[in-house]
């Protein structure tokens, strides 16, 4: 099963345009190609980032919040309580009052003490600002990182000017190491991101936003990978950075109550978003995902709307985030 699974997924008709097979993607006369196992190394690269991580928090962020006068806040830990701890992770975070009556029999304690267990568990929880301040630090540093790398990559690039030249040469189009080294360390990224969700703060609001963000990006950016539209891909990726360190910037001052310098971010980061992810991303790159391939190739492959399809979820999820973000918006100028 497995083996036929394997050859279905990896027809030629779904991946590249007709009369072409994998045959032809063999590294020759100087032209070097995406090859679909060199995705199986951004899995080592993603713990090589999370320890980057774990370096940079430790010893970047956390002084650099002492400087902007975040303290470390230790919270009390509750006695430890077999019957309470199995009632909190299995039946509730906030028993009602006859239910604590009843955990303070079966304790054989009082009330109070039943009470105040369940507060300071409940405390445990909730990440401290200088867990928030490492989280946002990291991501600020990775984002700005990445989108000077971008630039730095693609300035000289003449389909970062035409995105018509996105498409010449397609699908022998081959493969720079700067390229490599670009989708190895966004997709790892992204799987680091996943491999943290239970442990990184949780928003409310956006959590479930988020996780089908990252499996879309890691999926858009693997098929990409695979069917060399590697071109296209790397534009996706800084258009979508560009925005996201100024965010992470204004978390980091909020957190240390900067707030005039969080406002004045936070309205970089609006302008830099609706610019990137609702104008550019969508009459730009989706103009060239959408509507351009059909100049060289009158039979659309698989990949075609398997790809667009993604990028579309992703414009979906930004339109959603800009919605929120204007809510933002609104209140801070009318109700100050």
């Amino acid at each position: 099963i497995l083996k036929t699974l394997n050859s279905w997924f990896w027809w030629e008709n779904i991946w590249m345009p007709i009369n072409c097979t994998w045959a032809d993607f063999v590294d020759r006369d100087g032209l070097v190609f995406p090859k679909p196992h060199q995705l199986y190394a951004t899995i080592p690269y993603a713990f090589v980032l999370l320890i980057i991580r774990f370096f940079s928090e430790r010893y970047v962020a956390i002084p650099l919040a002492k400087a902007l006068g975040i303290k470390n806040v230790r919270r009390v830990k509750p006695q430890p309580n077999p019957v309470l701890e199995s009632y909190f992770r299995e039946c509730s975070r906030h028993p009602s009052q006859s239910e604590i009556q009843g955990l303070a029999k079966k304790c054989n304690c009082t009330v109070l003490l039943v009470e105040k267990w369940f507060r300071r568990r409940r405390n445990l929880e909730i990440p401290t600002v200088l867990r928030k301040f490492q989280e946002a630090f990291w991501r600020f540093s990775f984002y700005l990182t990445s989108s000077i790398v971008g630039f730095i990559f693609l300035y000289d690039k003449p389909w970062f000017y035409d995105i018509w030249q996105t498409w010449v040469g397609y699908p022998f189009q081959t493969l720079l190491p700067s390229q490599y080294w670009y989708y190895m360390a966004e997709i790892g990224f992204y799987w680091s991101l996943i491999f943290t969700l239970g442990i990184d703060n949780k928003r409310k609001a956006d959590f479930k936003a988020h996780v089908v963000h990252h499996l879309a990006a890691i999926g858009l950016m693997s098929g990409s990978w695979c069917g060399n539209y590697v071109r296209v891909g790397t534009l996706v990726m800084f258009v979508h950075d560009t925005a996201d360190f100024w965010l992470e910037a204004a978390k980091m001052f909020h957190y240390a109550h900067w707030e005039k310098t969080c406002n004045m971010l936070f309205i970089i980061f609006s302008i830099a978003f609706f610019i990137t992810r609702i104008i550019l991303l969508p009459f730009w790159i989706l103009r060239a995902t959408l509507y351009q391939p059909t100049y060289y190739s009158t039979t659309p492959v698989i990949a075609y709307f398997l790809f667009n399809g993604m990028l579309l979820i992703l414009q979906g999820l930004h339109l959603y985030w800009g919605y929120l973000i204007f809510k933002i918006l609104k209140r801070f100028v009318f109700l100050k």
